[in-house]
This record gives structure tokens, C-alpha cells and sequence, in this order.
């Protein structure tokens, strides 16, 4: 079986779809309809169960797969260490983060671009709320995972790696903390604490002006740092939107956070600067996005 058809057999037995592994692959259904084939009439059994609804593993192809994993990763491993070796990926590289589930996915895809480049040394930041885009455009950071949008003539936007639903975290004792769910129509309801110190465009889709019915959301008081804002809504000055996901990594008991049902989810993508658009960065650009989605791919933690 050659190293191609390794991959193909792999990537279909994550995706259980023949579309989207030929997405990925960048290869045609019919490429991975003819390998899948070609490999079930070497072993003599179906590796496969396809029906017009899904794609599913046979107990010989769950067989293959755990055979094949391990190995196929240790000679992915190999080529890119010697790739990298051939384009002098060593160094140091800065790779800084904004929300702490962003640093969670940069820590684990640093554990795994270490691994494979081991002359390349990587330093984590948390980026400041301050001033984001600075150190990108200074040289102290390389690579950034950060809230969208952000455009600058002079940064790269890269690709989404993943979104976020929304929250509106409120204070104790409000009465949007005894809802389930509330809409952007609800903005106009109380003062909107807001973050400053950031583009007018990223604060203009974060922190709107006005409602989808076009009624004005008042302005509370503003800051440049999301522990203060915190602080003010558990102090009652107003409520403010973020990732619902917040709700895990900055626990207060004088703040609930409490889900959107409308609004359009938060996008996290990657950054860097155009002058700065070296191997080691694409590198782990790409090593981030695989442990991206190696994470998707994982079973839920059981209940």
C-alpha cells in the first residue's frame, strides 16, 4: 500500500465521507472511491459499509486503521523533520494567543511542532488587550489566534480555525441572569460595557451601536482590560457580550453568563505580519490547524 493510499484510508475513516475527504486530500471522490477499492481487493474484505446515507468502518477496516495510525504519524513526523531541517526551520518562534480556550489549543499544537522541529524553540504569549496587533507588527510575536476581524494592510489573515457561540454576561440579580437565552434585540435594555483601545471596525461588530431593529444600545462605562470588565458587570454598571465559553475560564459569583440565541458566532483565526512570512511560521500555522482538528475529531469526555 503506498504512503497516498495510507492517507486516503485514514482520512475517510475520520470523515465516514467520501466528499469530504477528497476536500481535504485535494483529490477527486472518484480518486478515493479507486484507492479504497484497490486496497479492499488486496486484503479480500470490505473495508468499508457505504450506504446512499453514510460511510461506516467494518471490523476489518477498524483492524487497519489501528495498525496503520501509529506508523502513519511517525513517518509524517519523519518527512517533516527532514523538510524542516531542508528549510532551516530553527529559531525561535513567538506564538501568542487573545481567550485562554485559544492558549489551550496553541499550547497542545506547540507539544506537537516541538516534536517535529525540535531546532525550533517556541515561546507562548498572551497577547494584550491593549494593543493586539503591536507586537505582530514589532517582531515580538510571530503568529497570533486571535478574536476576528482584524484588517490591517499590513497583517496576514489566515484561516478561521474555529467559532465560538456568543453570551451576554450580566450581573447577579438581573433579570436577564433568570433567562435562558437572550437576542441582540435585548441590548437596548442596559448600558453595553464595552473594550477599547481596538480597531472602530472591531469594536463596531462587537460592541454594536444599534439593534437588528435599528434601536440604540446605550454605551456603560469602557476599559482595556476583560478582567475589569468583569468587575463592572458583577458591580452592576451595565452587561457585556462574549464567547459563551467564557463561562468555564472566568467564573464569578457576581456575574451569569447567559447564552444568545441570534447572535452570529465569534470567529478565531490566525495572524501574522507580512514581512514575517517565514517557513517556521507557515509551519506551524499548519501543525495548529491539524491539532485543530485532530481535537474536533476526538470523542466527547464521557458525562
Amino acid at each position: 500500500m503506498e504512503l497516498r493510499e495510507i492517507e486516503i484510508f485514514l482520512v475517510l475513516a475520520e470523515e465516514l465521507h467520501f466528499g469530504r475527504t477528497a476536500d481535504r486530500l485535494r483529490v477527486s471522490p472518484a480518486r478515493v472511491s479507486q484507492a479504497i477499492r484497490k486496497q479492499e481487493r488486496a486484503i479480500g474484505a470490505e473495508l468499508f459499509k457505504r450506504t446512499s446515507r453514510s460511510v461506516q468502518l467494518t471490523p476489518t477496516g477498524k483492524v487497519l486503521q489501528e495498525g496503520l495510525a501509529a506508523g502513519y504519524q511517525q513517518i509524517k513526523e519523519a518527512l517533516s523533520a527532514a523538510a524542516a531541517a531542508g528549510r532551516g526551520i530553527t529559531g525561535e518562534l513567538a506564538v501568542a494567543y487573545s481567550a485562554a480556550w485559544c492558549g489551550t489549543l496553541v499550547v497542545a499544537a506547540t507539544d506537537v511542532f516541538r516534536a517535529r522541529h525540535p531546532n525550533c524553540t517556541v515561546r507562548i504569549h498572551e497577547s494584550p488587550l491593549l494593543d493586539p496587533i503591536g507586537p505582530l507588527r514589532d517582531g515580538t510575536h510571530h503568529i497570533q489566534l486571535i478574536e476576528l476581524p482584524i484588517d490591517e494592510p499590513d497583517i496576514v489573515n489566515g484561516p478561521v480555525v474555529f467559532t465560538e457561540p456568543r453570551a451576554l454576561v450580566v450581573p447577579r440579580g438581573h433579570p436577564f441572569a433568570e433567562r435562558d437565552t437572550v437576542c441582540m434585540e435585548d441590548l437596548a435594555e442596559a448600558p453595553l460595557i464595552t473594550v477599547t483601545s481596538q480597531p472602530q471596525y472591531f469594536i463596531d461588530h462587537h460592541y454594536p451601536r444599534r439593534t437588528p431593529k435599528g434601536r440604540p444600545i446605550r454605551r456603560g462605562p469602557s476599559t482595556t482590560a476583560w478582567q475589569e470588565v468583569l468587575a463592572l458587570v458583577g458591580a452592576g454598571k451595565g452587561v457585556s457580550p462574549t464567547c459563551a465559553r467564557a463561562a468555564h475560564y472566568y467564573s464569578r459569583p457576581d456575574v451569569v453568563y447567559v447564552p444568545f440565541r441570534d447572535a452570529p458566532p465569534v470567529e478565531y483565526g490566525l495572524l501574522w505580519a507580512a514581512t514575517n512570512s517565514t517557513p517556521k511560521v507557515h509551519a506551524f500555522i499548519e501543525t495548529l490547524l491539524e491539532t485543530a482538528r485532530n481535537r474536533r475529531a476526538e470523542p466527547p469526555p464521557p458525562v
